[in-house]
């Protein structure tokens, strides 16, 4: 027999007050669970990450840097200056003998609001916007082909297995053993080389298509163990066997049942990837082996800040606060990302 309290929180029927017939009527908590009713999986994740208020602000902190990146040269038209001209050099009273700004503070004023670039005069805002254009769209095209070719490896050996599974994982390996930070400033001067007569200055496309190739080439390897090992588990559920059974073609299984199961580490572990090519690519053009100093690149700006910061430390500062706000920005982002798709793993 049910009790009352049972029959309120299962919703079942329970007596009307006149004791004439029964009722359907939900009772207790029936109301909320039914706003619940009908909820993906994805207005799940959504509703969580919303209430995560360290998330949307570096979600929020995020996107504005990338809409900087993408509106540079409105930007520049707005504030009349572009990251080429060497203002320094062509206006008297603004750099002296040495080729440092006369004015305080690295020469900020109402006309150059960051200052102006220690030798070259050039103004350092537009040097900064343009710089944040250039690392996010070679760290974006870098993390979204990276992505691309660890799901193809990831998913295929490990639903494939036997000699597939062999073979891709032994190149993942053979992948992996190479330290990369080293490898990336040994071999993009050698593709240069092999491209460009070395006496000839590389043009910026191809040497953009270098850095991408070759941070590329060893950029997909941890996500691609990741996916590996997810397929591996899911390959054995029940839906997979039946769709085995029901003679459902393979492909069709990776796209409809596979791929779907691994969203979560997939853009998990891509909001990890990409600041850390951002950082790589940064690292390259400081070190002399990526953007050459003809083009602004935020590793430009640092290789330059390192020459002059005993005369003008202000030049150092600006890159560096906004490389570090967007890295930790990211970092958060995608730690909120993960803590949404899987409560369980909260902070």
């Amino acid at each position: 027999m049910t009790s009352p309290s049972q029959a309120a929180i299962a919703g079942a029927e329970t007596p009307d007050p006149d004791g004439v017939g029964l009722t359907t009527e939900p009772v207790g908590r029936e109301g909320s669970k039914d706003q619940q009713v009908g909820r993906s999986p994805g207005q799940l994740m959504w509703m969580r990450f919303k209430r995560d208020r360290t998330g949307v602000i570096s979600a929020c902190v995020v996107l504005s840097m990338f809409a900087v990146a993408a509106f540079a040269p409105v930007i520049s038209w707005l504030y009349g200056k572009d990251p080429w001209t060497r203002y320094g050099q062509l206006e008297e009273g603004l750099l002296n003998d040495n080729g440092y700004p006369i004015k305080p503070n690295g020469g900020i004023d109402a006309e150059h609001w960051f200052g102006l670039e220690p030798g070259l005069g050039r103004d350092v805002f537009m040097q900064l916007v343009y710089g944040m254009r250039t690392s996010l769209s070679l760290a974006v095209v870098i993390t979204i082909l990276s992505v691309l070719l660890a799901i193809v490896i990831g998913v295929a050996g490990g639903y494939m297995g036997g000699k597939t599974d062999y073979f891709l994982g032994r190149i993942t390996d053979l992948m992996m053993s190479f330290p990369n930070q080293l490898f990336f400033v040994a071999f993009v001067p050698v593709i240069g080389a092999l491209m460009v007569d070395p006496q000839d200055e590389m043009p910026t496309w191809l040497r953009a298509c270098v850095l991408i190739f070759v941070m590329w080439l060893l950029g997909w390897m941890t996500l691609a163990r990741l996916l590996r090992g997810q397929v591996l588990t899911l390959r054995e559920r029940e839906f997979i066997e039946a769709a085995k059974v029901a003679g459902t073609p393979p492909w069709r299984i990776i796209r409809k049942e596979l791929l779907p199961n691994v969203v979560t580490p997939i853009l998990v572990q891509s909001t990890y990837m990409l600041p850390n090519f951002v950082t790589a690519v940064a690292g390259l053009s400081f070190l002399g082996v990526g953007m050459q100093n003809s083009t602004p690149d935020w590793g430009r700006m640092f290789a330059t800040g390192a020459e002059v910061y005993q005369s003008d430390i202000t030049y150092m500062i600006f890159p560096g606060v906004a490389m570090v706000i967007f890295i930790v920005a990211f970092n958060l982002l995608g730690d909120s990302v993960r803590d949404a798709f899987d409560p369980k793993s909260g902070r």
